[in-house]
């Protein structure tokens, strides 16, 4: 193909393609971290973009003419890419939050970590799970799942096409909501193992007030909290197999939502 030919009307369906598919993968999980290069984000979001491009130009819509309707095309793409972004992220956010309680109540919380993926403080739990949840996420296909979503994106929701309404807010908030379901499902053997031994520490304090339960209860915790944390990281496969199952409809039908 002769780049000279490329016409302008090409090169601007070629940049909003581009903004929207460059913040659904700043949006994906582990490649939104600080540690991957920036060139490499870029590289990436440009690659995908011309594999996309020959089977969306079609489809794109006329350009406007004035600043405030290009800068409107651009927030829309933006903010499409931000909603799908998230509805993957609450995944793994929520399995960050298993592992942030699970650490805390094993006693691992004065030994938090800067996390060089996010920048933050986490529990060394949480990070474990987190990058479990991600291999698992690769290993599964969950990839292939959010690309084609991305290519579905712009059949669904043509540029420009975005609605927003209290009836969109009202369907994903719960959602968002299903975060803290998944981390208390997830991280159940653990944190119910970890309270019934507090509770069982606390009765034989009462019953023999001579002993130090500190020094005995430490050690003991961190052994059920580490193998019940293993037992929840096996229960993770499941849960990820069904998260993947539904998101390429949980994807379509936000798309749907979105649609004016």
């Amino acid at each position: 193909m002769d780049l000279w030919a490329v016409s302008h009307q090409e090169v601007k369906a070629f940049l909003l393609i581009l903004i929207r598919v460059s913040t659904i993968l700043l949006m994906f999980p582990f490649f939104n971290a600080r540690v991957i290069p920036v060139l490499s984000k870029a590289g990436l979001a440009i690659i995908v973009t011309i594999i996309l491009f020959p089977v969306l130009n079609h489809a794109m819509v006329a350009f406007p003419e004035t600043v405030l309707g290009v800068m409107q095309l651009i927030i829309t793409e933006l903010i499409i890419g931000i909603i799908l972004g998230l509805l993957v992220q609450v995944f793994f956010e929520g399995i960050r939050m298993m592992g942030q309680m699970v650490g805390f109540q094993t006693g691992f919380a004065i030994s938090n970590i800067i996390d060089p993926t996010s920048g933050v403080q986490v529990s060394i739990f949480s990070n474990m799970a987190y990058l479990v949840a991600f291999t698992l996420f690769i290993l599964l296909n969950g990839h292939h799942i959010l690309l084609n979503a991305v290519r579905e994106s712009f059949q669904i929701l043509p540029v420009g096409s975005l609605s927003l309404n209290s009836e969109l807010f009202k369907k994903l908030l719960p959602l968002y909501g299903e975060m803290f379901v998944i981390s208390i499902k997830i991280g159940a053997p653990a944190i119910a193992a970890l309270l019934f031994t507090k509770v069982a520490f606390g009765l034989i304090t009462k019953l023999i007030p001579q002993m130090h339960i500190m020094i005995v209860a430490f050690p003991v915790q961190i052994v059920i909290g580490l193998f019940f944390f293993g037992a929840s990281m096996n229960l993770l496969l499941g849960f990820m197999e069904r998260y993947l199952g539904g998101l390429g409809a949980l994807l379509v039908n936000t798309m749907n939502w979105l649609k004016v």
